[in-house]
């Protein structure tokens, strides 16, 4: 049988590919997949906004509110798309700035990975770091996130669908995705 596959090696990341999507849609867990394959550092914005900051995501939520963290939160991603190609996940509201949003379209390319409610719900339930779920209903919380978010998640420049598939299987539509968004193979280790 005769493969007609391009077989010629891909190309480096050259631009962060930033990962979008609500709390539990496998950010962590498919960017460090990601990363892995396309031999680039993970970074997590959360981690290094607690890093920057000397606090957790919810003391700084509790302690100063969501406008200080988003304030925050934007500096942080500016410097780190500054910085050399990486898979990028940001927190679950970093897209809905205005201002952040543009600064991905500019330096990046955005993925989104969309996960269905029960999805979230089953990956979310039990984690008390979340400060958006620590009030309420989660579930609740979360159908109204969705309703407001994912109309804006759908300004990325590419979707790919999340859920009960094994994460290499994720990783794996992600980067086929991404390879056709960018009309070229990237260069990906074995």
């Amino acid at each position: 049988m005769n493969d007609q596959r391009d077989t010629s090696p891909g190309q480096p990341l050259a631009k962060t590919i930033v990962l979008v999507g609500l709390m539990g849609a496998g950010k962590s867990c498919i960017g460090r997949r990601l990363a892995a394959r396309l031999d680039v550092p993970f970074v997590d914005a959360d981690a290094e906004i607690e890093k920057a900051a000397g606090l957790t995501v919810a003391e700084i939520f509790e302690k100063y509110g969501e406008g200080y963290f988003r304030d925050g939160e934007r500096r942080v991603m500016s410097r780190l798309l500054q910085g050399a190609p990486c898979i990028l996940a940001a927190g679950g509201g970093a897209f809905m700035d205005a201002e952040t949003r543009k600064l991905i379209k500019e330096q990046a390319v955005s993925l989104w990975l969309r996960a269905e409610l029960d999805t979230l719900i089953s990956r979310t339930k039990g984690r008390s770091h979340r400060p958006l779920l620590n009030t309420g209903d989660p579930r609740e919380t979360l159908q109204q996130l969705m309703q407001t978010r994912y109309p804006v998640y759908a300004e990325a420049d590419v979707a790919v669908d999340t859920g009960a598939d094994n994460p290499n299987v994720t990783a794996a539509r992600a980067l086929e995705a991404l390879e056709q968004h960018l009309g070229q193979p990237l260069a990906t280790t074995p």
